[in-house]
């Protein structure tokens, strides 16, 4: 429900699309520890994620701006993907399996998706905790990357790319980090010039709580690897709480955009 001016105006579709879509996420995330394969529910978890991303970014932003910024970031990642698997550089020397379908140039098609699915939320992060500059940049990107402490063995253990070289966070090197925050970096500063003078969504900053929760209760309870959790739960969170806190010394102004304007 976006506030303009103080008044309650009714909920618009975009944020309808968003919720739902968010829904569908959770519902899809509920199974997955629980199945021997769980691929196809991978993809509709990271396809959903996009979408009700998509459509709470819209609910604050212009949607052709949201179309814009997700056409980039995706793109972009896209081939960031490629040249990482392909060179070893920024992340170090991996390689997708052919078990996330479909591909492009090797890539499976829903890592780009999860990129712009998450990088919305955590630039919501930081916006609520410092004002617009490289000190957001940097805070979206160290949200951004919080959230593959616990993304990246989830991934390596259910087979969908490898590491050549053994590293020291569930056999993933530090490398893969060092490159996560620089590429979350340059996402952050593209997310600055192409959805400006970002507003207040409560929904967004649900989402990245929902899934720093999820994922350490997954890890915890579920996946047999508490310390993933543990670790990946508490710099997820620990964001999210400063967040949550932050945003009440934020005064409710007015959202300069309406949806799909």
């Amino acid at each position: 429900m976006n506030i303009v001016s103080g008044k309650r105006l009714p909920s618009s579709p975009a944020l309808v699309a968003g919720l739902a879509a968010a829904a569908l996420m959770a519902l899809a995330q509920a199974p997955v520890p629980f199945v021997d394969d769980d691929r196809l529910l991978t993809t509709v978890v990271v396809v959903a994620f996009f979408a009700a991303t998509w459509a709470l970014a819209a609910d604050v932003w212009p949607a052709r701006r949201v179309a814009v910024a997700a056409a980039v970031v995706v793109v972009g990642t896209l081939a960031l993907e490629w040249v990482g698997h392909s060179t070893g550089w920024p992340f170090g020397e991996y390689g997708y399996t052919p078990a996330l379908a479909p591909q492009i140039a090797g890539v499976p098609v829903i890592v780009p998706l999860a990129w712009f699915a998450m990088a919305v939320p955590a630039r919501e992060v930081a916006s609520r905790l410092v004002g617009p500059g490289w000190a957001r940049v940097a805070l979206g990107a160290l949200a951004l990357t919080a959230w593959d402490l616990m993304l990246d063995p989830q991934m390596v253990e259910s087979g969908y790319w490898v590491w050549a070289a053994d590293g020291p966070w569930r056999g993933i090197p530090l490398s893969n980090y060092a490159g996560w925050l620089a590429s979350s970096a340059v996402v952050m500063a593209l997310l600055d010039r192409l959805l400006p003078r970002p507003g207040r969504s409560l929904p967004l900053l649900v989402l990245y709580t929902w899934w720093g929760l999820s994922e350490a209760l997954a890890f915890v309870v579920f996946f047999g690897d508490p310390l993933v959790g543990v670790v990946g739960g508490a710099a997820m969170l620990g964001l999210a709480a400063l967040a949550w806190r932050g945003d009440q010394h934020v005064p409710r102004r007015t959202v300069t955009y309406g949806s799909g304007s």
